[in-house]
């Protein structure tokens, strides 16, 4: 009997210590989605890096990527970063149903290899849209998307709820 016992306890033990064991697999799995983005235009970045960042990110939260291409010499790329920061619909919008990526253009670092996989940029700020797995939907020059000597809030609110998920 106390050898049924202790076989049974041994039993139990290695049953817990596996399902234990599957539990710490299954975490060690899972994929981080902690990634959020690209928030300034950094010459010293790798953008494909970022991009597959994104795309994990994007893939385990059903969002579409914006890539922002510009830099901080950029006055219109600090004017669209201004409206989407004080404009609370744009805002929302863009954090609810996109991964966001800048990608830098400067005289420091023009990012040709990773930005000749993309159609031309005729102006900066310029918006790539893509989908979850990285595949481009569309090439947007925000000089479309400008009122006078700002970007509409309108048009660049119509825009992306365009291209949400």
């Amino acid at each position: 009997m106390i050898h049924q016992y202790g076989a049974v306890k041994v039993i139990l033990c290695l049953l817990i210590t596996g399902f234990g064991m599957m539990g710490c697999e299954h975490q060690t799995k899972s994929v981080d989605t902690s990634f959020t983005g690209v928030h300034e235009f950094d010459p010293e970045r790798d953008p494909a890096v970022d991009l597959q960042k994104a795309i994990k990110a994007a893939q385990q939260t059903n969002k579409r990527i914006v890539l922002d291409v510009g830099g901080e010499w950029c006055v219109w790329c600090h004017k669209l970063d201004s409206l989407i920061a004080q404009n609370d619909s744009i805002n929302t919008l863009l954090r609810d149903q996109f991964i966001t990526v800048k990608i830098n253009y400067s005289k420091k670092n023009k990012n040709d290899e990773f930005l000749s996989g993309y159609p031309p940029i005729t102006g900066y700020p310029h918006l790539f849209i893509l989908d979850s797995d990285g595949t481009l939907l569309h090439s947007q020059n925000t000089a479309m998307l400008e009122k006078g000597k700002r970007h509409d809030p309108q048009k660049v609110f119509a825009f992306f709820n365009a291209w949400q998920k």
